[in-house]
């Protein structure tokens, strides 16, 4: 992989989980020790979301009543980015398979987030994120 990606990559973000019940997925992390640092709505999937934190992991929950309910349910490892279109392009250009229909944004935070999703060798999802 093109070493350029060393320069816009800060680490992991959060890591994406689905949910069936938000109310129980926010009882259970509370429980084991995290705080809901953040929760709204992504109003265009309209899924409830909230964000656990636990010394330096963060956790990303949403509802979206898909959940497998089984072992190996994470949905996304999100890693922080510092410019996600600059990342974009060297993944573009490497030839890694996009499966988002590109950049996207939510609302999410202060000021929003972007992002974009590949797919390992794995089938595991990786989210490109960028605070705004």
């Amino acid at each position: 992989m093109d070493n350029c990606m060393n320069n816009f990559v800060k680490g992991l973000q959060h890591i994406g989980i689905p949910t069936n019940s938000m109310d129980e997925t926010i009882a259970f992390y509370k429980a084991i020790g995290f705080t809901v640092i953040y929760e709204t709505v992504n109003e265009a999937a309209n899924e409830k979301v909230a964000f656990f934190k636990q010394g330096n992991l963060v956790i990303e929950a949403y509802e979206n009543k898909q959940a497998v309910m089984a072992s190996g349910a994470v949905d996304h490892i999100a890693l922080d980015v510092t410019d996600v279109e600059q990342v974009y392009q060297i993944v573009q250009k490497e030839g890694f398979p996009i499966v988002s229909d590109g950049i996207q944004f939510l609302p999410f935070w202060e000021n929003g987030v972007k992002f974009f999703i590949i797919t390992g060798p794995n089938k595991e999802r990786i989210e490109f994120n960028q605070y705004l």
